[in-house]
């Protein structure tokens, strides 16, 4: 699933983030959603979120 849309990410849900300093690599970051800090519908870039490791980061993949 698609993580630029705000409604596919949900608390709790196991998603694939990149982190900041790995933007360039686009080395990603597998977790579980803690917190969801975009409040918009939808970003370009991914929906911001922390996750229960306390990374924080754009969503690139929701994993089913």
């Amino acid at each position: 699933m698609d993580g630029k849309k705000r409604s596919n990410v949900k608390k709790g849900l196991e998603v694939k983030i990149v982190l900041k300093q790995d933007q360039r690599s686009g080395k990603l970051t597998e977790g579980v959603v803690q917190d969801i800090l975009t409040n918009s519908s939808s970003h370009p870039h991914g929906i911001k979120v922390r996750l229960t490791s306390g990374d924080v980061g754009r969503v690139k993949e929701v994993c089913n």
